[in-house]
C-alpha cells in the first residue's frame, strides 16, 4: 500500500527486455532498500529483484507493460519513487495500491496564478470512478481532481512543491502518463455492479 506521496526522483539507467519481461535499473537515492520489496515507480507497484549503491532493479511482466508506458522507457527518463508504506506512518496523500489502471495523456497544460493547470485524459475505467475534488494518482502522485471540463477528461492542480518534487511539472500535451482511480471509488462501484444497481460503462 502507498499514499502518493513521491519521496523522491529517480533516473532511468538501463531498460532490458527478456521476452514478455522488461527489466529496468533505477538510479535513487535510497540506501537501505532490500531485495523483495514493493516499490512505486511512476504509481506502479513493483518489487526490487537486484540493487547496488545507488541503483536498484525491478521487472514489469507481460501483464503490466499492457496497462502502463514502460515499454516506452529509455535511459535518461526520470521516474517517481515511493516506497510501500510501514506500520504507524504518517497517511500524507490517499489510499494507493500502486494498480495503475490505465493510461492517460496530457492534452492541455496551462498556468492560473501559481498553480500549472494539466488537463488529461483518462480511460472509462477510471472516469467512472472520478469524481470532483476527489482523488486520483498521476505518475504515482496523489492529487485532487480540480476539474472534469467534459467526460473522460480530469484537470489536476499542481502547487510549486508538488512541481518541485516529482516529474510532473515537466509534463507537456502527448505526454502519456499512468493513473490509478480512487480505490474506494472503485470497490463501492463493484459493488452496485454486482446488487444490478448502475450499469457499466461498457454495457456489462
Amino acid at each position: 500500500m502507498f499514499t502518493g506521496i513521491v519521496t523522491a526522483r529517480g533516473t532511468v539507467s538501463r531498460v532490458e527486455g527478456d521476452g514478455d519481461r522488461l527489466a529496468i535499473t533505477i538510479e535513487g537515492p535510497y540506501t537501505d532498500l532490500q531485495l523483495g520489496e514493493s516499490i512505486a515507480v511512476d504509481g506502479a507497484c513493483l518489487t526490487v529483484v537486484d540493487l547496488g549503491p545507488g541503483w536498484f532493479r525491478v521487472e514489469a511482466v507481460a501483464t503490466t507493460r499492457e496497462r502502463t508506458c514502460f515499454g516506452d522507457f529509455a535511459p535518461g527518463v526520470l521516474v517517481n519513487l515511493e516506497r510501500a508504506m510501514m506500520a504507524g506512518d504518517r497517511f500524507g496523500g490517499h489510499l494507493v495500491q500502486g494498480h495503475v489502471d490505465g493510461v492517460g495523456e496530457v492534452v492541455r497544460v496551462r498556468w492560473e496564478a501559481d498553480a500549472l493547470l494539466l488537463d488529461i485524459t483518462v480511460p472509462e475505467e477510471v472516469a467512472d470512478v472520478t469524481v470532483l475534488h476527489g482523488s486520483i494518482t498521476v505518475n504515482g502522485v496523489s492529487l485532487t481532481v480540480n476539474d472534469i471540463p467534459e467526460p473522460a477528461f480530469v484537470q489536476v492542480s499542481l502547487i510549486p512543491y508538488t512541481r518541485d518534487h516529482t516529474t510532473l511539472g515537466e509534463l507537456r500535451p502527448g505526454d502519456r502518463v499512468h493513473l490509478e482511480a480512487d480505490v474506494i471509488g472503485k470497490y463501492v462501484r463493484q459493488v452496485l455492479l454486482a446488487r444490478g444497481d448502475v450499469v457499466g460503462s461498457k454495457g456489462e
